[in-house]
């Protein structure tokens, strides 16, 4: 069995696996500030015990939005979570192409524009 990791949020899930075969070796090319994303945290589950362990050097991974707006994070919830309570103000970013996005997205969007796996 192939351990694949996986973002969910409300409709649309990302393989995180891939994504990050996509970001590894590249240097960040952007900064989240943590507090702009307390709403969103609330959707997604923290396991406190992990959040603690996180390195908060390591990159987030985001995607452009699909539907407009700004990027969407789909890896690095928990360094959130880690960077809130301790009150980092800033967190590198890598972020994705939409080609890359769409790559890694398992399921969301417009019809006709989702994967199946």
């Amino acid at each position: 069995m192939i351990d694949v990791e996986t973002f969910r949020l409300l409709a649309w899930t990302w393989d995180v696996s891939t994504a990050k075969k996509y970001a590894a070796g590249r240097t960040p090319n952007a900064q989240l500030q943590p507090r702009n994303w307390t709403a969103l945290l609330a959707l997604v589950v923290i396991d406190e015990a992990h959040a603690e362990t996180v390195d908060l050097a390591e990159p987030l991974i985001a995607v452009p939005a699909s539907l407009g707006g700004g990027p969407l994070v789909i890896d690095g919830w928990h360094r959130i979570h880690k960077a809130l309570a301790i009150g980092v103000e800033r967190l590198p970013v890598i972020m994705l192409t939409r080609e890359e996005e769409y790559a890694c997205r398992i399921h969301g969007g417009e019809k006709g524009y989702c994967r199946v796996r």
